[in-house]
């Protein structure tokens, strides 16, 4: 089995992912090689947490030097390196400078050659906001590829993967097509691509948009890769809908321009008077000290913090799966820009997906916010309690726990039977007193459909005036 998933939470997942050098433990994070550039050494990317690194093989194969190098020793030789490495195929100079010196066949076999653990096709990254015309024709190109680089990975496949590009541009309809076409063909990872505009622009929701319709199309028994998307402060939230690689170039780009990257954003070096970071970089040096330096070994630095802080987000994410906490760490880190939580927000529409992946036993809810709404938990605790079983002619049901009832009133729940006062979700839920209209909004329509469904017995309630003002609304 190439993909094994071992524990879910959201749609987020970890697995392992079996390559010709080794397991990956994803949600993995690929730190970005270029091997024309001498910065941090690929073997050094162990001791920030990288299991795996991705090149990209246009850049070798167009350097006289490293495509013999490559040729005779192979990859990971060139690299010096013994973990997975996957590479792209030059896509990425397509969409910046319009065309690239190889073909598809050409480029599909070359990194079948030199042994790459993930080969990619030469996909045509149609970029954000193409007429649909233009995208739906590059799609087309982009699908005949990935055909024709199934057969030649098929003839020339030494146990190593091959990952299926998904294009579309922002059409939704597209990218669903691609998906499907994805996943008639034999890869072993689905790789969402075109979106590094987006991301760069802080257009989250679309890129979220673009990541749920995928997601409610593709095989679930497939890693999927975002493309470009390296920023720690965009991992939980992209991991809760389902991402599973992610590539960081953004580490060494950002370093350069003096700019650190936390969880929560990045931050200029020039505005910072204390480092919020415990990584051997900001344990010793001072913001200051760090501004004396040359540009060259103050770029070198701060992209080892930018990879210390990018990993340890990861392990962060991947703590919160295996406690099924990750939709709180989301409600937490969607905080650090409005555009996360507008992204965040898409999921209200794809309930139906949500609660396919989605556990449904877990230990603790913590209601952080309108946010939190947006769970399976809720919806499903409430059309489970539809089908508890009622004997008594009269049902009392009361906002106060201290009032002996038959069901109890719970922000956002709604109606939850006595003997489930102690229990996941609703007896487990921890919320703060002056909690958002909409919780009890939500609340009263799940009291509404209970009392639909108990309408043949009479119903007591039993509310204090913070229940009745919503509740009138229903009776009236």
């Amino acid at each position: 089995m190439v993909f094994e998933i071992t524990s879910k939470d959201a749609m987020g997942r970890i697995g392992r992912l079996s390559t010709s050098h080794g397991r990956v433990e994803t949600p993995a994070l690929m730190p970005v090689i270029n091997p024309n550039i001498d910065f941090i050494p690929p073997s050094e990317m162990r001791k920030f947490g990288a299991e795996m690194l991705i090149t990209n093989s246009y850049i070798i194969y167009r350097t006289k030097k490293l495509r013999e190098g490559a040729l005779k020793r192979g990859l990971h030789s060139l690299l010096g390196v013994d973990m997975p490495v996957m590479t792209d195929s030059g896509s990425f100079q397509l969409m910046v400078y319009g065309e690239v010196e190889i073909s598809n066949r050409e480029i599909v076999s070359f990194q079948n050659e030199i042994g790459s653990d993930v080969v990619t096709p030469l996909d045509i990254p149609t970029p954000p906001d193409a007429t649909h015309e233009t995208a739906l024709t590059d799609l087309e190109e982009t699908m005949r590829r990935e055909r024709e680089a199934e057969e030649i990975h098929l003839s020339h496949s030494k146990g190593n993967l091959l990952s299926i590009p998904i294009q579309g541009s922002t059409h939704l309809d597209l990218r669903k097509k691609s998906a499907e076409e994805a996943n008639r063909i034999k890869g072993d990872v689905f790789a969402i691509g075109a979106v590094v505009p987006l991301l760069d622009a802080y257009r989250f929701s679309d890129v979220a948009r673009i990541v749920l319709a995928v997601k409610s199309v593709i095989s679930p028994a497939k890693p999927v890769h975002l493309f470009g998307a390296g920023h720690p402060m965009i991992f939980a939230l992209f991991a809760a809908m389902g991402i599973d690689l992610f590539d960081s170039a953004a580490y060494a780009l950002f370093a350069k321009d003096n700019r650190y990257l936390t969880p929560n954003g990045t931050l200029k070096l020039d505005e910072i008077q204390y480092f919020p970071c415990s990584c051997p970089v900001c344990l010793n040096y001072t913001p200051e000290e760090m501004r004396r330096l040359s540009k060259n070994e103050r770029a070198y630095l701060i992209a080892e913090h930018n990879l210390y802080a990018s990993f340890e987000e990861m392990r962060r994410v991947k703590q919160a799966i295996k406690n099924n906490e990750l939709f709180e760490l989301v409600e937490m880190r969607i905080r650090s820009h409005p555009y996360l939580i507008q992204a965040w927000r898409e999921i209200k529409n794809h309930h139906q997906l949500l609660e396919k992946h989605d556990p449904s036993a877990k230990k603790i809810f913590f209601y952080l916010g309108k946010e939190s709404l947006y769970r399976p938990a809720i919806k499903r605790h409430q059309d489970r309690v539809l089908n508890v079983e009622v004997e008594r002619d009269e049902i009392i049901i009361s906002s106060d726990p201290g009032v002996k009832a038959d069901f109890y009133l719970k922000p956002a729940f709604g109606v939850v039977p006595a003997d489930l006062m102690e229990s996941y979700p609703a007896g487990h839920a921890e919320m703060y007193d002056e909690i958002e209209e909409e919780a009890y909004l939500m609340a009263v329509e799940g009291l509404r459909r209970f009392m639909e469904r108990h309408g043949n017995r009479r119903i007591r309630l039993v509310v204090d005036e913070k229940w009745r003002r919503f509740i009138d609304e229903i009776q009236n």
